[in-house]
């Protein structure tokens, strides 16, 4: 299944009922003729609900087309910017004051990986539109699209050939994607592959000297810049650039005369995430950091360099010169980035009424919150409502949120062809239930948090990219389409990382929290990214999440609403709730008396030894002996 060309129920109905009248079919019986009148003219007559729009998108009505002109010069940055879950194409002037950010593709389709022709008339970029991925050329005069291939197949990321005669582009083949060429006048002519390798190689760009391609490849472990000669066959042919074994590269772009090759990479370990610049003429010397960002463009002298980069939940386009100071400071994008090119583009002023046809169009709101009638909660507090045919511990969410859960579990049901949120590893969490170390502060308590089932990592139907911002890791989650065919979701370009290889008792693996992973095969739906369109956040992981599996958080969403943790509670419950210094826990089914130990006697002391008596003298018998009686004193007259 697909949005593509999908009709809701009240328009079915109603081209039903109009072609009944008209005659081209069949009436249907009269008791459902009644229902469908029934249910027009309440649809008709009921009024829209306050819609909750994502940050930065305005729902309003589409105007008539205005005239859209430009002043300065022809110098213009194209990208791709999601927008409710669709990519469309935008255009934008160096300096934002002669063309604001302007739209000109619109539709239920995505448009991505946009890509100047050297001759400025053309612009190459890959669409679904036709209900498969493929590729297209849009010519800048007059707005026409051109379709080049048309397969099945997953097609994107076109580059051109000096010579604009050929495209590079990466495709899905042999369950993998591969790097080939294909003729941009000549369709009937073979598509030439240029890679073929059990590995993702993706993102391919021509070298300005038409005899080299760099690329994107896995086939060394993680995603490195590689470097293919067309001049030379077999393996000889590549050569890997940037060989960083503990670090994530993507999108490379050669400036343009090719002396200079600039690439994003994502640092895992050591070194800094960000712009890389590689010199062609000092091949063996690393590439040097110039700034933060996650995707890069060269202008024409390739003396600047327009970047996007990112944080956890934001966009932001910058600007650098070549030695990495600041031009521009970062400036908040409506949703993701899907690709960006920059150049002295060959446009009419004014734009082609394509253009300002689809820059007036708005997306609508994709929710709205519906307040559930419930009993009367002291304090004007909020509460929580129960969510249908949803498996969870407590299947429930916050009156203001359960509205947009259940709009995302439809869409993923619509993009994946099955419903992978209908069991949930937690949804609400009661603040009597103690969830592991770390979480206690953790979001499923506000009732405005979900986990999608971790489970489905264990059976091979979700994988997790690390991404890593700043000092916090955080994780894209990918989940698998239920239809391989190619009509449904796209296929994974970088290396997932497994979190289970921490058992597998390499000390270094267990310290860094696990490692890249073969990228898996098949067409995924990145749930991250639309997630985000209906306002769920993903976040990051504890800080100790290598060597605690629960603390990286990998499956957990929020929709905060630009609140903190501690406001979000007290939506739920009283102050007195959250200052409680300990939880009461209930009482035990059968109770014992508490046991009141008693004190420890101390030890007594040791009695020393007292001294030994001596003997005494033995006594001896009293004798006989007579006592001489005293002489008398002589007196003297």
């Amino acid at each position: 299944m697909s949005l593509r060309g999908r009709r809701s129920p009240v328009r079915s109905n109603l081209l039903k009922t109009w072609d009944c009248f008209v005659g081209k079919s069949k009436c249907p019986p009269r008791n459902d003729m009644i229902f469908i009148l029934l249910s027009l003219l309440l649809f008709g007559c009921s009024a829209p609900a306050e819609a909750t729009l994502s940050p930065g998108i305005a729902s309003t009505a589409t105007s008539a087309p205005s005239v859209i002109r430009y002043s300065g010069e022809n110098n213009f940055i194209f990208l791709s910017i999601e927008e409710n879950g669709y990519a469309h194409l935008f255009i934008q002037s160096e300096h934002p004051q002669d063309l604001p950010l302007t739209r000109i593709t619109s539709g239920n389709w995505n448009d991505i990986a946009p890509a100047l022709s050297p001759d400025r008339t053309q612009l190459a970029f890959a669409s679904d539109r036709s209900g498969f991925w493929d590729l297209y050329l849009m010519n800048l005069q007059s707005g026409d699209v051109t379709q080049i291939t048309d397969s099945p197949e997953y097609d994107s990321a076109p580059s051109w050939s000096p010579d604009a005669q050929w495209l590079v582009f990466e495709t899905y083949i042999n369950d993998n994607l591969e790097v080939s060429v294909v003729s941009v006048n000549d369709r009937a002519q073979a598509i030439i592959p240029i890679t073929q390798d059990p590995a993702s190689d993706h993102s391919p760009v021509w070298a300005p000297d038409g005899r080299n391609v760099a690329f994107i490849s896995t086939r060394g472990g993680d995603s490195d810049v590689w470097l293919a000669n067309l001049d030379l066959t077999g393996e000889d042919r590549y050569q890997n650039l940037s060989n960083t074994p503990f670090a994530s590269e993507n999108h490379p772009v050669w400036n343009f005369d090719g002396s200079q090759l600039l690439w994003a990479s994502t640092s895992q370990t050591v070194g800094f995430s960000g712009l890389y610049i590689w010199n062609a003429n000092d091949p063996a010397r690393s590439a040097r950091w110039i700034g933060d960002g996650s995707w890069g463009a060269w202008n024409e002298t390739a003396e600047k360099i327009i970047a996007v980069t990112n944080s956890a939940n934001q966009n932001y386009i910058t600007a650098y010169d070549i030695g990495g100071k600041l031009l521009l400071s970062p400036t908040p994008l409506n949703g993701r980035v899907r690709g960006l090119t920059w150049g002295f583009a060959n446009l009419p002023n004014p734009f082609p009424s394509s253009f300002a046809q689809a820059s007036v169009e708005s997306p609508p709101a994709l929710w709205s919150p519906i307040i559930t009638p419930g009993p009367e909660v002291p304090n004007q507090r909020w509460y929580v409502v129960p969510i249908a045919d949803v498996q969870a511990p407590y299947p429930e969410l916050h009156d203001l949120v359960d509205e947009s859960f259940n709009a995302l579990r439809d869409r993923v049901i619509v993009e994946t062809g099955w419903d992978a949120l209908a069991s949930l590893e937690n949804a609400f969490i009661p603040l009597t239930t103690n969830l592991d170390p770390g979480l206690e502060e953790d979001w499923l308590y506000t009732g405005r948090a979900f986990a999608i089932n971790s489970l489905m990592a264990d059976t091979g139907w979700m994988v997790t990219l690390r991404e890593d911002v700043g000092a916090q890791t955080y994780w894209r989650v990918y989940i698998r389409t239920i239809i391989q065919d190619g009509s449904l979701g796209e296929p994974i370009h970088n290396a997932p990382w497994n979190l289970s290889a921490r058992y597998e008792l390499d000390p270094r693996t267990y310290e860094q929290g696990g490692k890249y992973a073969a990228v898996p095969s098949g067409y995924w739906l990145d749930v991250t990214a639309l997630s985000a369109v209906y306002n769920w956040e993903r976040l990051p992981a504890l800080p100790n999440w290598r060597t605690y599996y629960r603390g990286a958080r990998f499956s957990e969403f929020a929709l905060t609403g630009g609140m903190d943790w501690y406001s979000a509670m007290r939506e739920l419950y009283p102050l007195e709730a959250l200052i409680t210094p300990t939880r009461v826990l209930p009482p035990s089914l059968t109770p014992t008396r508490t046991f009141t130990p008693t004190s420890t006697p101390g030890p007594t002391r040791t009695p020393r030894p007292t001294a030994t008596p001596t003997l005494s003298p033995t006594p001896v018998p009293p004798t006989n002996t007579p006592t001489l009686s005293p002489t008398p004193p002589t007196i003297i007259p």
